[in-house]
């Protein structure tokens, strides 16, 4: 519902909203191009009646002053006979040449406020920047609900492609965003008199005044007691006649001034409504705060750009909406499926389970969880396979079923719950637990218990399709193949081997591109894809189509794409590298990994990793420009075999780029392993956390788990725990 709550009124009115902010971006110029042509006293050094006194002397025919919100003194007065308005200089006592409103400007603001189109065009626009602060509101509540919650809505946006631009154009413009559609709503509520504007009739003119002889207008001893700043306008009575009197509008009111006793006449203060007009308007233009304008004009550049990647993410959906061929009908199928997604990921998936059980000769219905019927007469099983969307919350497809499940009757059909997630997360597949929960709660019988899936593994995947197998008696095949982008030939370069004297051959393979790039692409590109450290690459070995992928050890800006990768015994992917020599080539593609990443800042970072598992440590080590502190924990076998990353190391070391390496070698010094060292070296673990710091593990699944413990005890004293620690982000993992 959020969901559609953000992007049907962008759909709507987005060409409207487009106008709106490019217009709107021209328009903070205004305040801007004005303030830098004007002159301006500072506060407290001149009075109105010292500025109307020089007016006089240079424009004895001047008939009114106005002090513009951004400083700029017009005076308009009869030249011989005809009117004319010229810009004054309060500093100087000089004229600065005529005063003639621009052209474009004027149209421009028309455009703005109603489209060209009066009244409707007026009601348009008010339309639009309702729908903008809607946008804005749902948009930031998706983006918290996205990032993890609300206190991590400044953390790195998660996600790639336009997508990840998207929210990050509406988190950098969120505050122009929030200004600049509601107090366009409130102006345009004001026009049609929906909001009370405070725009009275003004001051009763006086009929009694005195009709005696004009004092010289810098005399007037109203005048004396409005500072400059605070003019709006004075308007000059009519030459000889005595009875005729000033107008004065000040920032705190309108009323009338005898031109003989200087009195102040009929003072009407500015209403309470009004004054809040007044704020809003200037908060909306820029007009009195001519600086506030250029953040208003970059603000509203944004909104195109926005307009753009939203337009692209809708637009990805639409190409990603699921199409399942032999889809049964939900009233006939014996097998149901039901899936929470997101995005078109967890479809995948199902998909691929809907093919198995259409060959095993079943009859599958498959269709979004906010699609569950209230019963299904033929089905014999139900599976649900569900993502979980940012901090536990339901995905777009699912956001309705729990609903929907308390009014559906409890079948006698068993039902297995399949949860998708990234296990970085505090709550990783909660809306998963939750619905297995409500199930139970309502009776349903369970095929199977949860069983979670972590960052769609096609191995675990495969694992449960077994389960589901012998749960029905069927042999159940479910080799997933995730869709694989367009691949990149890349060569080998160079390598280092390491390991073999441990019976542990491993190597650090560096590959550039199959071919060079030539003439004008040389400036701008190495010839190898986009990555950082810490993505991973993607490696389709000879006869197979299933890729492997691999954490990478540099960056782009390298130059090199580089691994390390320890042979596995009959391993298809790592015997294959393992036997390429310099000049071989490979097919590869990178799949980002932002989440894997060092936060920014200058807080330490501890970066854990065995064996292999140094690899996207070493990246961020080298990629430490700043020389932010970074301690290594290093575990391999034997110093003399497979110290990966040796001689980098103590080069890093020598720079700064890495403060401190802590070592264990299992095969010397006492067997030591890694958890022992992160043991014995605890007070330091503790004062990293304390001042901030970062956890980052690499490497192999039994040994993240005893590094997690230690690390755990380690900040135990502080009341902290590696869970607490996940869920803010500070404890990051990249296990195999």
């Amino acid at each position: 519902m959020l969901r559609q709550l953000h992007s049907l009124p962008g759909l709507i009115v987005g060409l409207f909203a487009l106008v709106l902010a490019s217009t709107g971006a021209i328009l903070a110029l205004d305040p801007v191009l004005e303030r830098a042509g004007a002159s301006v006293p500072a506060a407290g050094t001149m009075t109105v009646a010292d500025l109307a006194e020089m007016v006089q002397v240079r424009f004895p025919g001047v008939e009114r002053i106005e002090r513009r919100a951004n400083g700029a003194i017009i005076v308009s007065h009869v030249d011989g006979t005809t009117m004319a308005a010229d810009l004054f200089d309060p500093v100087t006592g000089a004229p600065l040449g005529p005063w003639q409103p621009s052209a474009f400007q004027r149209w421009v603001k028309s455009l703005h406020r109603s489209f060209l189109l009066d009244d409707p065009g007026r009601m348009a626009a008010g339309i639009s920047a309702g729908a903008m602060a809607l946008m804005t509101a749902t948009g930031l509540m998706m983006l918290a609900a996205a990032q993890g919650g609300w206190g991590r809505l400044g953390r790195p946006v998660r996600g790639r492609g336009p997508g990840r631009w998207h929210a990050r154009l509406g988190r950098a413009t969120l505050g122009t965003l929030v200004l600049s559609s509601l107090t366009g709503l409130f102006l345009s509520l004001a026009t049609f008199g929906v909001i009370d504007d405070g725009e009275g009739d003004g001051p009763d003119f006086p009929f009694d005044t005195t009709a005696g002889d004009p004092t010289s207008v810098g005399e007037l001893p109203a005048l004396w007691t409005v500072d400059l700043k605070d003019l709006r306008s004075l308007t000059f009575p009519q030459p000889g006649n005595p009875t005729d009197v000033f107008g004065l509008q000040t920032a705190q009111g309108a009323g009338y001034v005898d031109q003989s006793t200087g009195a102040l006449i009929n003072l009407l203060p500015n209403s309470g409504a009004r004054k809040v007009w007044e704020t809003v308007y200037m908060l909306h233009t820029g007009q009195g705060l001519w600086w506030f304008g250029i953040f208003l004009g970059v603000g509203a550049l944004g909104v195109p750009a926005l307009s753009i990647t939203g337009a692209l993410v809708w637009a990805q959906r639409q190409r990603a909406r699921p199409r399942i061929p032999g889809n049964a009908r939900a009233g006939s199928a014996e097998t149901v499926i039901l899936i929470g997604s997101e995005g078109s990921t967890t479809w995948a998936f199902a998909r691929t389970l809907h093919q198995a059980l259409t060959a095993a000769g079943q009859r599958v219905h498959a269709a979004p969880m906010n699609r569950l019927a209230p019963r299904y007469p033929t089905a014999q099983r139900m599976f649900i396979l569900t993502a979980t969307y940012g901090d536990g919350a339901a995905p777009a497809s699912a956001e309705r079923f729990l609903d929907r499940l308390a009014r559906t009757e409890t079948p006698e059909f068993p039902v297995a719950v399949l949860g998708f997630g990234d296990r970085h997360f505090a709550r990783y597949c909660q809306f998963a637990i939750d619905v297995e929960a409500a199930l139970v709660a309502r009776g349903w019988r369970m095929l199977l218990p949860l069983i979670k899936i972590d960052r769609q593994s096609a191995q675990d995947f495969a694992a449960w399709g077994r389960e589901v197998g012998g749960a029905l008696g069927l042999n159940l095949a479910l080799e997933h193949k995730a869709a694989i982008p367009r691949l990149k030939t890349l060569k080998l370069v160079g390598r280092q081997d390491f390991g073999c004297e441990v019976g542990a051959p491993t190597a650090i393979l560096r590959f550039g591109p199959a071919s060079e790039a030539r003439g004008w692409r040389r400036s701008f590109s190495s010839g190898l894809p986009r990555f950082e450290a810490g993505d991973l690459v993607g490696i389709l070995p000879p006869g197979s189509d299933l890729p492997r992928f691999y954490s990478l050890a540099s960056s782009s800006r390298d130059g090199v794409l580089e691994i390390s990768v320890r042979e596995q015994p009959g391993g298809l992917c790592s015997g294959h590298l393992h036997s390429l020599k310099p000049g071989d080539t490979i097919q590869a593609f990178i799949k980002p990994n932002p989440e894997y990443r060092p936060q920014p800042g200058r807080a330490p970072v501890l970066l854990i990793g065995a064996g292999c598992g140094i690899g996207p440590l070493a990246g961020f080590i080298r990629d430490n420009r700043d020389k932010r502190p970074m301690h290594l924990f290093f575990g391999a076998r034997d110093p003399k075999s497979d110290f990966l990353y040796e001689r980098e190391l103590r080069d890093w070391l020598a720079d700064g780029s890495l403060s401190r390496l802590t070592t264990a070698f299992s095969r010397v010094n006492g067997h030591d392993y890694i958890q022992d060292r992160i043991r014995a070296d605890a007070p330091a673990v503790r004062d990293a956390i304390a001042s901030g710091g970062q956890v980052l593990v690499c490497g192999g699944a039994a040994m993240a788990a005893a590094v997690a413990e230690e690390v755990g005890r380690a900040v135990a004293p502080l009341g902290l725990d590696v869970a607490a620690l996940r869920s803010d982000g500070r404890y990051l993992e990249d296990v195999y």
